[in-house]
């Protein structure tokens, strides 16, 4: 019984030691310009084959795989072949490695060893001179950088086209990026190039034809020398041969080459110092100032829109807006940026701006002070500053004023005390009554309550006190109050604006966000998705009203511009108040 165990066993043994799985390549050193054949072969039929990764090991496969199957008989015996066949081209020199490919053959996985190949610079390969092409990719194939400006400001605009000129005798296949270029030092824009199309241009004096292949916008962020890398591609092309078919027709031959625009030296001027003014913030270009309320006479609860912008054509992007200024008396949120640029190959042009919402806190009249705006002008060479116009804001009624509030308010208050002094001076302001009957004070009920009312005030000033201080010391606290109130404020213009679609659904987006920011005391900056999800799934919110209020938020953007009814508005607003009420009665 031993004796057939071990037979089986070498048997088992001698079948597993004749499967073979092996790679070979057709040479162990090239030209990086050369092709290399590499074989997978096996002796058994197998599945799964998995080859190794070319691009991580630098080539790339630019034949393959094929496949061939060869059985024979003889003298009995079967034999049996199989090949996967890949062509390479190196992508760069050096030493390099070809890592492992397997199979599954039997059950059993097998791999190839990996292969090590050098790769030197680009070598002359011999041609047949049967198929010796009559015209040279390297002499009819070039890839240029056309840069609009060499030596720009800080912050002007300059254009980098990349163009692939070639002769009318060849044609292009395909092309592939190897080296996409880098713009450090620049803030870079890439135009997108719906369809390529060949036109007719002149090139080192002789005719080409040349496709447009990548535009670029570039802006310069600091002066100095700053360089562009190249751009380079491998392309692949038909050129013709020495032969000819049957009507006299030269035949084509495929060829390859690869490309390179060249590295770009751009020199950037420093802006000028002279007459820079201090509040200069990097504007480059021409441009109009605006600064604009939505209104200028409010009620007592109501609030306006200051709006700041700059449009015209320029850096817009790469600046910041100046801020207004208010009176402690208005209370000034944080703006909402906008922006409407387009970027064509000229540079930006455009639109942005910031609106700041403004709710006045006691009743008077208030200047908002000038802004100014300046940015340097490439047209002229210097810097021009817009200055708006004061902006006075009127508050009809609403509390009196504090003891910090504007000089105007405090004078406005005094003006109205003489006016009622002067309206009640005919009436007598002293009298000298006397009581008919007179009872005695000492012992009376009115004198002992009068003696005990000290005492009983002095735990309720303490008491009363402490509220107080920990009331104003409640920064939070009163944060979240004047955020709930701005909520309740945007919810109100919503319903005001039901019949208007775009003003509604901005106002219901703020009513929104102000509420969570009452609720859970976070910023606005704050206020992703997956942040909101994650605070209310923690002060235990349920999951669908989690899911309403994300999914009205992300609607009140997309429905500023799809078609929508007045009864689509009633029904948002009605569930902005219901998803609000459930959030209340929800969080802890």
């Amino acid at each position: 019984m031993k004796r057939i165990i071990l037979l089986l066993f070498l048997m088992t043994n001698s079948l597993w030691a004749q499967v073979q799985f092996e790679a070979k390549v057709s040479k162990n050193s090239l030209g990086i310009n050369e092709r290399l054949r590499i074989e997978f072969t096996m002796n058994a039929d197998g599945d799964n084959f998995q080859p190794p990764n070319f691009e991580a090991s630098g080539f790339r496969v630019v034949g393959g795989p094929s496949q061939s199957v060869s059985q024979s008989w003889i003298n009995g015996r079967s034999s049996f072949n199989k090949s996967y066949i890949f062509i390479l081209l190196p992508t760069q020199k050096g030493a390099l490695t070809i890592k492992q490919a397997s199979i599954d053959i039997n059950g059993q996985i097998y791999k190839t060893s990996p292969i090590r190949v050098n790769v030197t610079n680009a070598v002359e390969i011999p041609k047949d001179p049967n198929e010796m092409p009559a015209i040279s990719a390297d002499d009819n194939l070039y890839l240029v950088a056309d840069i609009s400006k060499t030596n720009p400001y800080i912050n002007e605009p300059i254009t980098v086209v990349y163009k692939l000129y070639f002769s009318y005798n060849i044609g292009i296949t395909n092309w592939r990026e190897l080296n996409k270029p880098k713009y450090n030092d620049f803030w870079s824009q890439n135009i997108d190039i719906k369809q390529l199309k060949a036109e007719d241009g002149m090139f080192k004096g002789e005719r080409y034809r040349y496709v447009v292949l990548r535009k670029t916008v570039l802006y310069p962020t600091k002066s100095g020398k700053l360089e562009i890398e190249p751009l380079s591609l491998d392309i692949d092309c038909q050129v013709p041969t020495n032969r000819r078919n049957f009507w006299g027709q030269p035949l084509m031959t495929e060829d390859s080459k690869r490309v390179s625009a060249g590295s770009k030296v751009i020199a950037v001027k420093p802006l000028p110092e002279k007459g820079k003014p201090e509040d200069f913030t990097g504007a480059v270009g021409r441009f109009d100032f605006k600064v604009s309320p939505s209104k200028t006479t409010l009620k007592n609860g109501e609030s306006l829109d200051l709006n700041v912008s700059v449009t015209g054509t320029g850096n817009l992007k790469l600046f910041t807006l100046p801020k207004p200024v208010v009176p402690s008396a208005l209370e000034m949120y944080d703006p909402v940026h906008d922006e409407n640029v387009s970027i064509p190959l000229s540079g930006m042009t455009g639109k942005i701006a910031d609106k700041y919402t403004i709710i006045p806190q006691y009743k008077g009249n208030y200047q908002i002070k000038p802004l100014r705006f300046t940015y340097f002008d490439l047209g002229s060479n210097s810097y021009k500053t817009i200055a708006s116009q004061p902006i006075t804001i009127t508050v009809l009624d609403g509390p009196g004023v504090t003891a910090n509030a504007s000089t105007t308010n405090s004078n406005e208050v005094a003006k109205n005390k003489i006016e009622v002094a002067k309206t009640f001076a005919y009436n007598k302001q002293k009298t000298n009554l006397q009581p008919i009957t007179k009872d005695d004070f000492l012992g009376s009920g009115l004198f002992y309550s009068l003696v005990m009312l000290p005492l009983l005030a002095i735990p309720l000033l303490i008491v009363g006190k402490r509220r107080k201080e920990a009331s104003d010391n409640d920064v939070v606290g009163n944060k979240i109050k004047k955020t709930n109130a701005l909520a309740k404020k945007y919810l109100s213009d919503a319903k005001k604006h039901l019949g208007n679609k775009e003003p509604f659904y901005i106002a219901l987006e703020k009513a929104m966000h102000n509420f969570l920011k009452a609720k859970l005391n976070i910023e606005t900056s704050e206020m992703s998705k997956e942040k909101i999800s994650e605070i209310l799934q923690t002060r235990n919110a349920q999951k669908d009203t989690i899911t309403n209020f994300i999914q009205l938020t992300e609607n009140c953007e997309l429905a500023r511009y799809a078609m929508s009814s007045e009864s689509a508005l009633q029904q948002d607003y009605e569930k902005a108040v219901g998803i609000i009420s459930e959030l209340e009665k929800q969080l802890k």
